[in-house]
């Protein structure tokens, strides 16, 4: 079990695969790009599946969320996937993607055992893709968003960020999409992540402002805590239901207190929070012949130091020197 010392238990494993990304959006990085990791400093097929097995047989997790960089740029993906749905117990596996080679990959991982996915889009205008992402792939993602729902990794999940003078006036018209197209659709505020550090407080569009845009055109009934239960998204009905609709509001309203995650870079250090700025080093561990269990106890002793909350609401906050293409989304 991975507890920590507020009591919080960590069953929901977020396993960075690779820091590189063929989209440059402007929330995560530079139009330049970052200094990529070494390949000799990435975990190996086998290094991600060791440490998948530990967690869920050793250490009670449940949920496997493979993340970036961008996943799918990841040679070995589909392997790994099959690899991980043949552990006892079975974790149920998601993907967090830009959707950028979905199209052509949604089959291969079905049929390997992944259950669903989530896509980034940002935008229904592909002028304003551009801008955001600094790459004509607008088309690329809504043809990898339709192939990952006719294979069946549903439900396909829609993730949106909304920027000021951008796509902030967005909101309603991109709810009107994923419900006609039968996504879930799931707004999450601009977090401090970005490599460039030019996230400001000021600056960002809020979950109340999210809010009250969706309510110009739609009823929106809160679900409650109940049914929210660890999910990071509060979720209100559309209309009465049954359409759902998400607010991932790390900013201005945490959600610390039910926190399930832990999380693996693609180097192999354990994070317990996106905003962490202390890791604790497994891939030494493996490479050095440790055996399941001191891997196994080392992950243990990270997370029982895990703090009480993000710290977004000190005043002395400082943003994470990783960026999150490094950490895993």
């Amino acid at each position: 079990m991975l507890i920590d010392t507020y009591g919080r238990v960590a069953t929901d494993l977020r396993v960075s695969l690779t820091d590189r990304c063929n989209l440059r959006c402007t929330y995560c990085m530079p139009e330049e790009g970052l200094q990529w990791l070494a390949k000799p400093d990435l975990l190996s097929d086998d290094e991600i599946v060791r440490l998948i097995r530990i967690a869920v047989t050793e250490l009670g997790v449940t949920e496997v969320r493979f993340t970036g960089g961008e996943p799918l740029l990841r040679p070995g993906l589909v392997g790994i996937v099959e690899r991980c749905a043949e552990l006892d117990p079975r974790p149920r596996m998601s993907l967090t993607t830009n959707g950028i080679g979905l199209e052509r990959t949604a089959r291969a991982l079905r049929d390997a055992g992944l259950d669903r996915v989530n896509v980034s889009l940002d935008t229904l205008r592909p002028e304003v893709f551009q801008a955001i992402t600094r790459r004509k792939r607008h088309d690329d993602v809504l043809r990898g968003l339709d192939a990952a729902h006719t294979a069946g990794l549903t439900p396909v999940k829609v993730n949106a960020v909304l920027m000021p003078g951008l796509n902030d006036d967005e909101a309603p018209e991109l709810l009107a999409w994923a419900l006609e197209n039968g996504y879930e659709l799931r707004f999450i505020e601009q977090m401090p992540l970005d490599a460039q550090h030019g996230w400001k407080r000021d600056g960002m569009i809020t979950a109340g402002d999210i809010l009250a845009s969706l309510r110009t055109r739609f009823a929106l009934t809160a679900e409650g805590e109940e049914e929210r239960g660890s999910a990071p998204a509060e979720r209100w009905l559309v209309d009465g239901g049954p359409a759902r609709v998400g607010v991932i509001a790390s900013v201005t309203r945490p959600f610390c207190r039910a926190c399930d995650r832990t999380r693996l870079t693609a180097d192999g250090q354990v994070r317990t929070c996106l905003f962490a700025r202390e890791e604790s080093d497994l891939r030494g561990a493996l490479r050095s012949g440790a055996p399941d269990e001191e891997i196994a106890r080392l992950w243990r002793l990270a997370m029982w130091g895990k703090k009480a909350g993000s710290g977004l609401d000190d005043p002395s906050f400082l943003q994470p020197d990783r960026p999150m293409s490094a950490i895993g989304g």
